[in-house]
């Protein structure tokens, strides 16, 4: 018959590494969304909703829709436009992103290939957002403001949870990897 032992300092390593992780996590993360507040965060921020707006005008044209761009705006023959404004760029996200890498426990290289590729791959999953907004807009407001305000705003946090997830497994991996050829 196995006892049960109730020893809560057992693991205080994985207890202050949570700790840490927490503490790193807020503040990397407070400190990112106040200088998003800054001028010249702005401007970038207004340049990256620009960059992202005529990605996905290009992509719509590449596939043969009609399409109109002005500025950060994509609009439809029919009258509807989609604007992307402050806050719909994954900036947010991505910070989040950010702010989980930079507090967890690897080594810097492993972390400059996390922010890098999640970053890319937020921004595609915030094209295919924008771009399918911009076709569900055309068809059904209703529909759009769903999607607009709960789906895709639950996908682009949900994306974000999946490609740390999946960046910590490409670390564990790779530690693990490690620690047998040693």
């Amino acid at each position: 018959m196995s006892q049960f032992r109730f020893e809560p300092f057992v693991n205080l390593k994985t207890k202050y590494s949570t700790s840490r992780f927490a503490l790193i996590f807020a503040g990397t993360s407070i400190a990112a969304f106040a200088t998003l507040c800054t001028k010249t965060a702005q401007q970038w921020d207004a340049y990256l909703s620009l960059a992202l707006v005529k990605v996905s005008y290009a992509l719509v044209a590449a596939c043969g829709s009609q399409a109109t761009r002005h500025a950060a705006v994509l609009c439809a023959p029919n009258g509807f436009a989609v604007e992307m404004r402050e806050g719909c760029n994954g900036i947010n996200v991505i910070i989040l992103l950010w702010s989980a890498i930079l507090a967890f426990p690897a080594r810097w290289d492993s972390k400059v290939i996390g922010l890098v590729a999640g970053s890319v791959i937020i921004q595609m999953v915030n094209i295919v957002r924008f771009i399918s907004l911009f076709y569900l807009g055309q068809y059904s407001l209703p529909w759009f403001d769903f999607a607009h305000t709960y789906l895709w705003e639950s996908l682009l946090v949900l994306d974000t949870l999946v490609v740390f997830w999946l960046w910590v497994d490409r670390i564990k991996r790779i530690d693990s990897a490690h620690d047998a050829a040693i």
